[in-house]
């Protein structure tokens, strides 16, 4: 299966900008909304996605500055804030109620959008994201979205990938050469860069990183939700996970870090069975 390509304008800062999504599934069927990580694109989702595509309408979008999304004429625009408000857009052209799956970025994005009165979101899968975000994590991930490399072709650019995002888990060869297949765009010179504006890391490199405390927020969700924890993850620490266990299910997902790539069997049933609750 073959996922369909759609875009939808959204306004920001005085101008209207273009938040490309990717659809599978019926349209007819309940919608579940796959939103991606700090550096990623909606095509992350793929494996997920075809996996719910029997029983779902899956929509991938890529955040503001990713893929096949516009790049937003300011660096300071990329903040969280930014973020939601496209993907509020994309709501409201879906206009009904959703669940949710956010990895990492994506889910920070779910639990602003959950907090909020009349939120549309029914159920919310977060991917190895939590309320609070230790310093350390941060910094680790501003040190790599820094580097901005270039690559003389695809398997340079899977070199990294692999390097970098390691802690996804035990990958096969083809689902790494998938997700670099679309971790990527051309440049003119012939070689592939990151798919993502440069000027999203900006922000994140001007600063010094802090500790994330978002628990205000936290208790202002009241729907079901699922936390995924990769065993490993520096981001999402084991007693943050006991604390949301109190008003979420949790699951911790075997050798893998930050954040768990949701490509395993096991892992998806764990999903796709909340997600039918």
């Amino acid at each position: 299966m073959e996922p369909i390509e759609r875009a939808i304008p959204y306004w920001l800062a005085g101008g209207f900008h273009r938040l490309a999504y990717t659809e599978w599934g019926d349209p007819a069927a309940e919608p579940v909304l796959c939103v991606h990580g700090l550096s990623r694109t909606g095509r992350d989702f793929d494996v997920l996605a075809q996996a719910l595509a029997d029983r779902f309408h899956v929509i991938c979008p890529d955040l503001p500055g990713r893929g096949l999304s516009s790049w937003l004429p300011q660096a300071e625009l990329y903040q969280p804030a930014s973020y939601v408000a496209a993907l509020g857009h994309l709501l409201a052209v879906i206009g009904r109620r959703v669940r949710w799956v956010g990895t990492s970025l994506g889910g920070i994005c779910g639990m602003v959008a959950a907090a909020a009165p009349g939120t549309p979101i029914s159920r919310m899968v977060l991917n190895d994201i939590g309320p609070f975000v230790p310093a350390a994590a941060l910094a680790r991930i501003r040190d790599y979205i820094g580097e901005l490399p270039h690559f003389a072709n695809l398997a340079a650019a899977e070199a990294y990938l692999r390097r970098v995002h390691a802690p996804f888990g035990a990958l096969t060869d083809g689902q790494w050469r998938q997700l670099t297949e679309t971790s990527v765009r051309a440049l003119p010179d012939g070689g592939l860069a990151l798919h993502f504006d440069p000027a999203l890391t900006e922000p994140i490199l001007a600063g010094t990183p802090q500790d994330m405390d978002l628990w205000p927020l936290w208790a202002r969700i009241q729907i079901p939700m699922l936390v995924l924890r990769g065993a490993e993850s520096d981001l999402l620490l084991p007693e943050t996970l006991q604390q949301m266990a109190e008003k979420a299910v949790t699951h911790v997902v075997p050798h893998c870090g930050h954040a768990p790539a949701l490509m395993d069997a096991p892992t998806i049933a764990v999903v796709r069975g909340f997600l039918e609750g």
